[in-house]
């Protein structure tokens, strides 16, 4: 009987592997701003929707918006400038900008469907209008690129693999997939970083500003991390020194495109 259990639960959880794959491999498309493959459950309605609805959450976790109405005006001023002006206004997405009370934690963040956050924390430390347009269109980046929807996919798909493996095998196999797939994670999370600071470096071109502003930023970045920052291979994120190289790559291969 044990060794029938085994086989039927092994059959089960193998079917449950596999409804997953496929699931995940049937929704391929091709993003036709980027030219991308890539596979995604969400339509862009659905994108939208989902932003706006952890919108709020977001802001009350970095403390409210800003109180200084002129910041946000500027904010607002130098994001719908890059959007109007790029490819960005080809798509179905809803952009609004938010700068963030927050005056400890220095990042920007993208939600999908086009909400996008800056921390004063960051903002107070760019030195002029083109590192803002940087730090926005690298946010910009990630909605145009669809990061999170792909992510949500991913996420779909091992969450998939690992119900199935701890249904159908030792439960210790399924955490050595767990392992494998959040390295592999961590690999799609710089992967987008990198595609959107190109991305970015596109958007502040067509907008009129000087891409080479987000080389800025990049040491802004550096230094605030600090001498013990978390290693590229633990991050989701490139190494700052990384980027800058890949930024100015993109930089010269759009001024040749020019």
């Amino acid at each position: 009987m044990r060794t029938g259990n085994r086989k039927v639960k092994f059959i089960i959880g193998a079917g449950i592997v596999l409804f997953a794959v496929i699931q995940f491999y049937s929704r391929s498309e091709v993003n036709e701003y980027t030219g991308k493959k890539q596979h995604i459950s969400l339509t862009s309605e659905q994108e939208i929707a989902i932003g706006l609805q952890s919108a709020p959450q977001m802001t009350q976790q970095h403390g409210g918006l800003y109180p200084e109405q002129k910041y946000q005006q500027f904010v607002d001023e130098v994001g719908e400038k890059l959007v109007r002006n790029s490819i960005a206004k080809q798509t179905p997405y809803q952009f609004e900008f938010h700068l963030l009370k927050d005056a400890q934690t220095i990042n920007a963040f993208a939600l999908p469907g086009g909400q996008i956050f800056i921390t004063y924390a960051l903002f107070s430390k760019l030195e002029n209008e083109d590192q803002l347009a940087g730090v926005l269109g690298h946010e910009i980046g990630h909605v145009v690129g669809r990061h999170s929807a792909e992510r949500i996919s991913k996420h779909d798909l091992t969450q998939g693999v690992l119900s199935g493996i701890s249904v159908g095998f030792d439960p210790s196999t399924a955490e050595g997939v767990a392992a494998i797939a959040q390295v592999l994670n961590l690999s799609y999370g710089r992967d987008d970083e990198l595609e959107s600071d190109y991305l970015g470096v596109k958007i502040m071109m067509d907008a009129g500003y000087d891409p080479n502003a987000l080389l800025g930023v990049m040491e802004i970045l550096k230094t605030a991390s600090g001498p013990n920052r978390t290693s590229e291979r633990m991050s989701t994120h490139p190494d700052p020194e990384n980027r800058i190289e890949k930024i100015k790559e993109a930089i010269e291969a759009y001024k040749r495109e020019d």
